[in-house]
């Protein structure tokens, strides 16, 4: 079956979708984006999702291109179009069509732009058997709040993570890790802490991120947000990422150095055991 695609105001067939190419998205990146994972038919933590794409919005001085009830209704009808039961929803908005300028233009109607892919995440190897990144210099704008659609830089730490055999990159300034290519980072020490960065303009607010805490610390672990150093990380007792379509990955070597015993460790498989459990829930709670 044909994948189906929602392009400002119609669902269409993913050969006929059509984007001006005086789009800002297109010429300066000048738009904003949100991914949401789906389980069972359901979009999981989808309210957050839309919260912070307000937010993003926001800072942009961008408007929203429909209220974010309609947008929910939208997604939904994407989903079911296309028979969607596992995997992500990808949904972008752009300030629209404009000359070619700088300035923002004034009375542009916002591009809206929505599209799924199925994947399993679940059952999926990397979960099982961890991951393996490197660090490299976060080359990043200032503004990593704002959940934008200029993502050149990340793609290149993602790219040379694969180039030397790697599964993914942690990005670091000033000798402290800022969070993943396309993730937030976690490390856990030897006295059981589970240490991340805290929120700033300097990482994304991750909505699994915020969901993964509450579990932690409503489970009795202890977290700690403040910034973790590259050696932390090399001698870390665990380490793991999360995002909305990983869950939680664990990381089982860094820069070459083996964590831990080299294998998925208590803290991150109870983790990721814990917030299938919460998704689950959800999706159900959403087919009654």
């Amino acid at each position: 079956m044909s994948r189906i695609v929602y392009v400002n105001g119609e669902f269409v067939n993913e050969a006929e979708a059509r984007i001006s190419i005086f789009d800002r998205g297109f010429l300066f990146a000048d738009g904003v984006y949100e991914v949401s994972s789906i389980l069972g038919g359901a979009l999981i933590d989808n309210d957050a999702h839309l919260q912070r794409l307000e937010r993003s919005l926001g800072e942009l001085s961008m408007p929203c291109p429909a209220s974010l009830k309609d947008i929910a209704e939208i997604q939904r009808e994407l989903v079911t179009r296309n028979q969607v039961k596992e995997g992500a929803l990808y949904l972008q908005v752009t300030r629209g069509v404009a000359e070619r300028d700088f300035a923002y233009p004034s009375n542009t109607e916002p591009s809206l732009v929505m599209f799924t892919q199925a994947r399993p995440l679940i059952d999926n190897p990397a979960a099982k058997q961890g991951i393996s990144i490197i660090t490299v210099p976060d080359q990043r704008w200032k503004r990593r709040d704002i959940k934008t659609i200029g993502l050149l830089p990340a793609s290149m730490a993602k790219e040379m993570a694969l180039a030397r055999g790697a599964d993914d990159a942690w990005l670091h300034e000033e000798g402290y890790i800022t969070e993943g290519s396309s993730n937030n980072a976690y490390i856990v020490t030897e006295g059981g802490e589970v240490i991340t960065r805290h929120l700033s303009n300097g990482i994304l607010a991750g909505i699994t991120r915020g969901a993964i805490l509450r579990l932690s610390r409503d489970t009795g672990m202890k977290v700690v947000e403040r910034p973790f150093s590259l050696e932390e990380a090399h001698q870390a007792k665990e380490a793991f990422v999360t995002s909305a379509t990983t869950f939680v990955y664990p990381v089982i070597r860094i820069d070459g150095k083996t964590i831990g015993e080299g294998k998925p460790g208590p803290v991150t498989v109870r983790l990721r055991e814990l917030y299938v459990e919460m998704a689950l829930q959800q999706a159900a709670a959403q087919q009654r």
